[in-house]
């Protein structure tokens, strides 16, 4: 139904106006403040200025299941508790949660809570993998000339500086390399050690075809400011690199460092005004999933990063039970733009082992992406896309060659990246009908499907 009004305008021509805004459509503007992480009972002491103190987020952070558990003993129930212990043995990532997430989380309702499933495993919930998953499913080890560079796309390289991170995610892309090894996989080392980023840097400086850089690992966020002057000075000096990309958790999960940590700050800020000073173009990627994570403390964290003109865009995995509706969608690209973050991409969520319950469908993302366009500006809608396993790059959700939403399999190409070549990915079982689950139950069937699907593809 039509909701626009008729009005005569002054010209005495008829005109169209929209009724006035709901108030609830505005929610993107309402951040949480206060002194809200007084509700955890390890937290009820701690004043402003020491929560905005990202020394003390750092030593505060908890690194052992045992101890996240006793932090939030009284608010869960220990049932939950329990199943979370035994989360965690299984986890491919170890647990490392900042204080400020785990002020976020809604104990009442830890199941539900869409922060608490980005970080905290739970043994009930836990589905069994794909068995086309793998732990490094981008293949970027296979397309890195040196350890740690990946140059996989024509004029772009993928920079991993280092292999820790101030959270860790359950469901991160690089869990072959990033924090301790875990009971079911052993880590590749991705140190940042001077004589690895010297082999990096050699590297970029001999092929005069790289002119983007992003920077990542590991996260940025964990770098010193000496090492963040160390880059920026290296790579910019390199006269084809025209563009950098500082890529970070940090705004999500820690913003109180923008805030607290100077030496950090301005080294980023000289790094992206010495570009400008050049004619080149550094950037802050992060990655917010869900609007809980944005707060006042975000804004004002952003608003310092932008009175010194370094921008952010925003990278989101889409997550079953995180994000994987319209109105969360909408609200997180809004809220994002509110404190001054681009919503860049949604990705949909690797092959990664271990994290089966929080991976979608691709049919999920192609109607998330229908429902999401025209909510706010083109600029500040973000991008649906998949990054396709084996190193095909990142190719637009609805660009498929061919998709069968009964076995879950879809095709993509990718020409300017590796031409002839086929990418797979695949949907999680439980989430097929009934017909495509009893298919990949049979595993004499799993070839086959994955045969009908290039042959009509290459059709």
């Amino acid at each position: 139904m039509d909701s626009q009004l008729s009005v005569v305008r002054d010209d005495g021509k008829e005109g169209r106006v929209r009724p006035p805004a709901d108030p609830a459509t505005l929610v993107h503007r309402d951040l949480l403040g206060g002194d809200w992480w007084r509700r955890i009972p390890a937290f009820a002491e701690v004043d402003e200025a020491t929560f905005l103190d990202h020394r003390w987020q750092m030593k505060n952070t908890i690194t052992r299941p045992e101890k996240l558990l006793a932090a939030v003993s009284g608010l869960a129930s220990e049932a939950f508790l329990k199943d979370a212990a035994e989360g965690f043995r299984r986890a491919p990532m170890a647990v490392r949660v900042s204080p400020y997430m785990l002020s976020l989380i809604d104990w009442e309702r830890p199941y539900e809570d869409p922060i608490r499933r980005q970080f905290i495993p739970t043994e009930s919930t836990r589905l069994p993998d794909h068995p086309k998953l793998t732990f490094d499913s981008l293949g970027e080890q296979g397309d890195a000339p040196v350890p740690g560079l990946t140059h996989r796309y024509p004029d772009k390289a993928l920079f991993l500086a280092l292999d820790t991170c101030p959270v860790y995610c359950r469901f991160c892309t690089r869990s072959y390399a990033v924090g301790p090894d875990q009971e079911m996989v052993e880590k590749v080392s991705l140190k940042a050690s001077p004589k690895r980023w010297e082999d990096i840097f050699a590297y970029v400086a001999s092929r005069p075809e790289l002119e983007d850089i992003v920077i990542s690992g590991g996260d940025s966020w964990n770098l010193r400011a000496s090492q963040i002057e160390t880059l920026g000075d290296r790579l910019l000096g390199i006269p084809h690199v025209r563009r950098m990309r500082f890529a970070s958790k940090g705004p999500a999960v820690m913003p109180q460092k923008v805030l607290s940590d100077d030496d950090w700050f301005r080294a980023l800020v000289e790094v992206v005004k010495k570009g400008r000073a050049f004619g080149k173009d550094v950037m802050l990627h992060t990655h917010f999933n869900h609007p809980n994570e944005i707060t006042e403390i975000t804004r004002r964290a952003m608003q310092r990063l932008f009175s010194e003109g370094v921008h952010i865009r925003n990278q989101t995995v889409l997550q079953r039970g995180v994000n994987d509706d319209a109105q969360t969608q909408v609200l997180l690209a809004r809220r994002c733009a509110w404190v001054n973050v681009h919503p860049y991409y949604v990705y949909q969520h690797d092959l990664v082992k271990g994290v089966e319950e929080l991976r979608t469908t691709v049919a999920t993302a192609l109607e998330l992406e229908k429902q999401v366009r025209g909510s706010t500006a083109g600029f500040n809608t973000p991008t649906f896309v998949v990054d396709a396993p084996g190193g095909g790059g990142k190719r637009d959700i609805h660009s498929y060659e061919h998709y069968d939403r009964t076995t879950g399999v879809s095709v993509y190409t990718a020409p300017s990246v590796k031409p002839g070549r086929f990418f797979l990915y695949f949907d999680p079982i439980d989430a097929l009908p009934a017909e495509g689950q009893a298919r990949w139950a049979d595993r004499a069937q799993h070839q086959a499907m994955i045969d009908e699907a290039l042959a009509a593809a290459g059709a």
